[in-house]
């Protein structure tokens, strides 16, 4: 008898339900965002919403958070429709519940109160067989900052290429090296 039967007598299911599986990141954020704490929260999903989450079908570029009350909500986070369902299919913008511990909501609650903050998502993700999602309390950028990370990405990447160069042989590593 070996298989799943050995590994699940092993222990060894710990492991494997902490495995992460990416469904989708927000690379904007970072870009448009100065991304200050992030905390991992669960997701309340309905019907079909896991199965296109496993597709990969999932849009959050003007996804956003807000805390109400003692709750946290998720707002504009796209989940399509999953194709093979049936009889049920939830609104694809709905506003979804996020699971966190109320000492965690109490401590967004007091930093949102700072004019400027916002909460957003970062990346959605499966844990095991559990949908999180991390957000971020972020203050947006102006467009002085995003001006200054460009400038300062390209500097990086021009030393990268410029280090590379050198370690191929020499200074003459371009088009007519090989003449």
């Amino acid at each position: 008898m070996s298989g799943a039967h050995d590994r699940k007598a092993a222990g060894s299911t710990k492991t494997r339900d902490q495995t992460e599986r990416l469904v989708a990141r927000n690379r904007r954020a970072t870009f448009e965002y100065d991304l200050e704490d992030k905390w991992e929260a669960g997701v309340v999903l309905v019907g079909s919403e896991v199965k296109s989450l496993r597709a990969g079908k999932l849009e959050m570029v003007d996804a956003w958070a807000t805390v109400e009350g003692d709750e946290m909500w998720l707002h504009d986070l796209r989940i399509a429709p999953y194709e093979q369902a049936t009889m049920f299919a939830p609104e694809p913008k709905r506003k979804r519940k996020l699971l966190l511990r109320r000492s965690e909501i109490e401590k967004i609650k007091g930093k949102l109160k700072d004019r400027g903050y916002t909460l957003i998502p970062l990346r959605v993700y499966f844990k095991g067989r559990n949908v999180k999602i991390e957000i971020a309390l972020a203050r947006g950028k102006t467009k002085g900052d995003k001006r200054q990370d460009i400038a300062r990405k390209d500097a990086e990447r021009a030393a990268r290429s410029a280090m590379g160069r050198a370690r191929k042989g020499g200074l003459g590593a371009g088009p007519e090296r090989g003449r």
